[in-house]
């Protein structure tokens, strides 16, 4: 259905999207092509969908073969969905659950080898990324939809990193792969969206050894214009000014470099070199 026809069915079925939800559903069909394309489901793995909604991805990815499990927090679209596919719930090609994904278990949710396929809640996204890559079973690979600018921050190379480049480009190797127009959604958001395809990595430290380099990373990024040399001890005050400029020295980072300059490897090194923190 295009634009109009959405509007118009959302309004006889009383599902009028709440902007609070970041509801905006998909009626570009090349869109929708371009992501069930990237997203190439494999036999015998998992989809998740965040957020289906009409359940115009979903129905795309069920044709694909894919088996699909679908987490609608509302109510409304949950009692839609249910109804749109009752056959494929009832084949059991398609499991519905009606929660909010933050408050369940991704062990919950999925078993075995999974991928992430959803056109994310805009005001989730971060939230979503941390919840399915911070604890196993962490996904395959994912390819979202999300705000063109948190998709480009996500990818964005040394120089212009963020907390969230960082912690997402640890676990996956991430890149843009299109630019979605506003037009692509009903209702249109304010802001242009992107197709955000990641591959996991091997997980380089143990779950409980990352504590110490989140904590670095957070640090350094709470004050992301100032030097290194001096955000971290004034973030970090029990590891004092000395032990930092050691370990800056000790990886090869000059110690007037700012936060957003650290690649991935960088800070993993300057973890290590650091320690562990009191």
């Amino acid at each position: 259905m295009g634009p109009e026809q959405t509007a118009r069915y959302l309004r006889q079925k009383g599902l009028a999207p709440r902007k609070g939800r970041s509801q905006n559903h998909l009626v570009d069909q090349q869109v929708l092509d371009d992501v069930v394309a990237l997203a190439d489901p494999v036999a015998g793995r998992q989809v998740l969908e965040i957020g289906p909604g009409l359940g115009v991805l979903t129905a795309a990815l069920l044709e694909k073969g894919a088996s699909v499990v679908a987490v609608e927090v509302d109510g409304r679209l949950a009692d839609h969905l249910r109804g749109r596919f009752e056959r494929e719930i009832g084949a059991g090609s398609l499991r519905l659950v009606e929660a909010d994904v933050l408050d369940t278990p991704m062990t919950d949710l999925v078993e075995g080898a999974w991928d992430l396929v959803a056109n994310l809640p805009y005001h989730i996204t971060s939230p979503v990324m941390h919840h399915v890559l911070g604890s196993e079973p962490r996904p395959v690979r994912f390819v979202v939809m999300v705000q063109r600018e948190v998709a480009q921050r996500i990818a964005a190379p040394p120089g212009q990193m963020s907390y969230l480049s960082v912690f997402v480009q640890y676990h996956a190797q991430v890149r843009v792969a299109r630019i979605v127009p506003a037009s692509a959604f009903e209702p249109a958001p304010e802001v242009e969206s992107a197709v955000l395809v990641g591959e996991a990595r091997p997980r380089i430290l143990r779950e409980e050894a990352e504590e110490g380099l989140w904590r670095l990373v957070q640090a350094g990024f709470r004050e992301r214009r100032k030097m290194l040399h001096n955000v971290l001890p004034r973030q970090l005050p029990s590891v004092g000014r000395e032990r930092f400029e050691q370990a800056l020295r000790a990886v090869g980072v000059a110690t007037d470099r700012r936060p957003q300059t650290l690649s991935v490897d960088e800070w993993l090194a300057l973890a290590a070199a650091v320690g562990p923190l009191d």
